[in-house]
């Protein structure tokens, strides 16, 4: 079904690929990144203020951690904990992603991270579970382009967009072990109808939020795939989006291809805004062992 409420657009910064958007209930506000630019965005929506800060190298992901920090997933490997421009070194880098990056993350509700892997060289990719420990396993393999990732209200499903084969996946999730299995794809989208799906985030409903590249919308579908809204957009490539504000009513959205405004509109790379009176859910936060 079709909504024709407008998004309104909060700031235009002309994002290359705006990505990675958490609400910060802490701090009440939204952090996002623009990967290319290798920069940390963050909106309060209450002061209307925006900041960012550059990092050095690409961050393709990050959680809020239990500390109130952002915990950045990067290039080659990388892990940092980062606030207002500082950072610590978790992990340099690691030797398996020579010359690839981190790309969605999120966080599971004892802490440790799920991380998609995308490979720059257009080879396939693959999702690690980093557990509190540091250690990473390799839990989806052969991925095309791994990105948004989220987990049902009752902690025993995990969802999974692949961009480059254009599906939504679930899995089984056993939230004591950190294991997934029985991968089931729930929607399969055709590129030249709807785009990609990209980042995801689910609802206080267990509805899945999916961003669509490529396809100017976003998309809310039940667990089995079934499409109950679309909300049209005025730029090609949405990327991402998360559930904000006091209440959780409030959705933010990212999107790409500020680079190229002839090809994917004026309002390519904005940061969006919608209020429909949904409700979302808080994400969890990472952990590490000291």
């Amino acid at each position: 079904m079709k909504n024709k409420l407008l998004p309104k657009v909060v700031i235009n910064k002309r994002n290359s690929i705006g990505e990675g958007i958490l609400w910060h209930p802490d701090e009440k506000c939204v952090y996002w990144v623009d990967i290319p630019k290798a920069t940390i965005f963050q909106y309060k929506p209450s002061t209307g203020v925006t900041r960012e800060w550059k990092t050095g190298l690409p961050v393709g992901g990050f959680t809020i951690h239990e500390d109130g920090r952002l915990l950045l997933f990067m290039f080659e490997g990388a892990v940092r904990l980062w606030k207002d421009g500082k950072y610590e070194t978790v992990i340099e880098s690691l030797p398996e992603m020579k010359g690839n990056r981190f790309n969605d993350v999120v966080a599971d509700p004892l802490g440790r991270v799920f991380c998609g892997v995308m490979s720059t060289d257009s080879t396939k990719g693959w999702v690690y579970r980093m557990d509190t420990n540091k250690t990473f396993t390799q839990v989806i393999e052969n991925t095309g382009t791994a990105n948004g990732m989220g987990f049902s209200n009752n902690e025993k499903k995990l969802f999974f967009c692949d961009s480059k084969t254009s599906d939504v996946s679930v899995f089984d999730y056993d939230k004591t072990t950190g294991e997934i299995s029985n991968r089931k794809i729930i929607l399969q989208t055709l590129r030249s109808e709807s785009g990609s799906p990209d980042g995801l985030c689910v609802d206080s409903d267990d509805n899945i939020w999916v961003g669509q590249w490529d396809g100017s919308s976003i998309a809310q579908i039940d667990q089995n795939g079934c499409e109950l809204q679309r909300i049209k957009f005025p730029t090609r490539k949405i990327t991402t989006l998360c559930f904000g504000g006091e209440d959780l009513t409030n959705i933010y959205i990212n999107s790409a291809g500020g680079d190229d405004i002839q090809q994917n509109g004026q309002l390519a790379g904005a940061l969006f805004h919608l209020s429909l009176g949904i409700k979302g859910k808080y994400e969890y936060r990472s952990r590490l062992e000291s």
